[in-house]
């Protein structure tokens, strides 16, 4: 922690106790019997100096606890940096997450359990929405030895799944045995120790009768192709120092070239036409007639404020996940299962049924559309493999590694046919790769990196060097990411960027990033209009760190959720702060 000066970390900790030591009074006159305690924190790599900063807190705290029953909870990992000392303090009970804490069960091995407290164990999934294996979770707590002290327990709170399967009227029974939300997850909870405790062999045998069946068909023909995939089909050619001498002839650019992230406000205009078209109230003709106007009306409007690179707006998409899940074979969709993502914004992520394919193109009928109307570059958008993924509740019946596998290669499929339709620059956003990555540094290569990187390069192994691939990050700090960034081979790479006061620019220096870069030069999730001015010197900023030839001119973010009143004016008072930069460098180098 940062302390203010003349503030000690004793005097800090001296108040925190006498802070906590209260709430523990008021508890204990209330007539409380459980108090838990969440120390997430407690999986992360944890250093010597805070481990004892630990286990002097909780000396101190639990000596007040009375009457009063604690019980330290973690989750979305494992205790492996101080399992030994936490058991040895006066905590009545411990929650362990079974599920994401990979040497959890390893832990209790080794070291044992104390018989004077319970243990919660975090056997049912809180993150994910499939049904528990019970089979499974049994043998798992066998392995835990003879511990008579045990609380069944989800591995995190169920925020972060659906209430409950009782509103999905549009699946059938069929699938819905497969799933359990939160009600459902409960209910398991209980059978779990019920049969566990009881013996209750007739709920055992009904959960062993689900799994019994082959829920979905294997795709033999996927499963080759990803078992056949080498090295070469991960690794574009020529190098990306080589191929940017083709796409500087093919695109003649300006320097700085300027465009947008992707989307354009979805009016309510917008909104409308695709309810009307999803309840049948529009013909799909009608609705593509109305697209098409969309897009010839934003295209008009980029150049005229002057953008180098054009893009069609996203006025066909509802969601930059759902989009390309509803036209994947593979995923299914829920009518009520959504779940928090941040404040008040919620979001229903779609759900990875089987193998994932691409029966047909998906986007090239707006983008090669887009590209007959202009003379200038538009852009091809697809979500990438990962994102698509982090975004949806994925399968468990196979890895991570694998879904993302048949992903890239549908995705990879989507650029081709995008290249093969005259699009000579694609942009592959993935805006949530960092979301996945493991809590403990020490597993961020092994446990994600190592496959995630490189399904991004399947995804664009295969297009010609003139080809431009993009992609764009967001909603994450990746700083201390950014030689896997770089790895991703992309030629060109946009940054979230404004709201950090671009520190990213002195993260891309020192890692020398070899990667074309756009870090965004204003903040899309405000609805203030920046300046030319404040533009210009953000500009100046990005170049005193940076050569002119490596940098692109975008916002931070797509503008879907801004409108046309903000997002018109910001756009023309970057394309403003851009030609006056690209006329006083050019001047003065001269």
């Amino acid at each position: 922690a940062d302390y203010l000066s003349g503030v000690t970390e004793d005097a800090i900790l001296s108040d925190l106790i006498g802070a906590y030591t209260v709430l523990f009074d008021q508890l204990n006159n209330l007539g409380g019997e459980w108090l838990q305690i969440e120390e997430p924190a407690l999986v992360l790599d944890q250093t010597e100096e805070e481990q004892q900063l630990f286990i002097k807190i909780y000396q101190e705290l639990l000596k007040n606890k009375n009457k009063l029953k604690v019980l330290l909870q973690t989750y979305f990992g494992d205790l492996r940096d101080s399992y030994q000392e936490i058991i040895k303090l006066d905590f009545d009970g411990i929650g362990l997450d079974f599920v994401e804490g990979r040497e959890s069960v390893k832990l209790v091995q080794k070291y044992g359990f104390p018989q004077d407290k319970l243990l919660f164990a975090g056997v049912v999934n809180g993150k994910n929405i499939w049904r528990n294996h019970y089979q499974k979770t049994l043998s798992l707590l066998k392995d835990l030895g003879n511990i008579d002290n045990i609380v069944i327990n989800t591995s995190c709170s169920l925020q972060h799944v659906p209430v409950t399967t009782e509103n999905e009227i549009k699946l059938s029974k069929e699938i819905l045995n497969h799933f359990a939300f939160s009600k459902e997850k409960l209910v398991e909870v209980s059978e779990i120790s019920e049969i566990y405790v009881k013996k209750n062999t007739s709920l055992l045998d009904k959960n062993i009768a689900l799994f019994d069946k082959n829920r979905v068909q294997e795709n033999i023909q996927l499963k080759q192709k990803i078992t056949h995939l080498t090295d070469k089909d991960f690794i574009r050619t020529p190098s990306l120092v080589e191929r940017r001498a083709d796409q500087i002839k093919a695109l003649r650019l300006p320097l700085l070239p300027t465009t947008t992230i992707g989307s354009f406000p979805q009016t309510p205009e917008v909104r409308k036409a695709r309810l009307q078209y999803k309840r049948g109230e529009l013909s799909k003709s009608d609705y593509e007639a109305f697209l098409e106007e969309k897009i010839k009306e934003c295209l008009e409007l980029q150049e005229n404020i002057g953008l180098d690179v054009l893009v069609h707006g996203e006025f066909e998409r509802n969601d930059m996940v759902e989009y390309f899940g509803e036209q994947l074979d593979g995923y299914i969709f829920t009518q009520k299962a959504w779940v928090q993502s941040y404040g008040t914004r919620c979001v229903k992520p779609p759900i990875v049924w089987g193998d994932i394919t691409r029966p047909q193109a998906m986007t090239v009928r707006w983008s090669a559309y887009a590209q007959s109307q202009t003379s200038k570059p538009v852009k091809g958008m697809l979500t990438g493999p990962v994102t698509i993924l982090n975004w949806s509740f994925p399968r468990e019946d196979i890895s991570l590694k694998e879904s993302t596998l048949q992903l890239a290669l549908a995705v990879q499929e989507e650029v081709l046919d995008l290249e093969k339709a005259g699009i000579k620059i694609i942009q592959i956003d993935e805006a949530a790769l960092r979301e996945k990555l493991p809590l403990r540094r020490s597993d961020w290569y092994s446990e994600y990196l190592d496959w995630s990187i490189p399904a991004f390069r399947l995804v664009h192994s295969k297009v010609k060097a003139e080809t431009q691939i993009h992609t764009h990050m967001c909603y994450s700090e990746f700083e201390d990411i950014i030689p896997s960034i770089d790895a991703m081979d992309a030629d060109v790479i946009s940054f979230e960027a404004s709201r950090s006061q671009l520190s990213i620019i002195d993260a891309l220096k020192a890692h020398h990033f070899q990667t074309l870069v756009g870090p965004g030069v204003y903040d899309i999730h405000s609805p203030r209009i920046p300046s030319s001015q404040e533009i210009k010197i953000q500009l100046e900023k990005i170049l005193n760190k940076l050569p002119m030839e490596q940098v692109w001119v975008n916002p931070d973010c797509g503008l879907k959720t801004r409108g046309n009143k903000e997002t018109i004016p910001s756009l023309t008072h970057l394309v403003e702060a851009t030609k006056e930069v690209r006329k006083e460098k050019i001047t003065y180098d001269k």
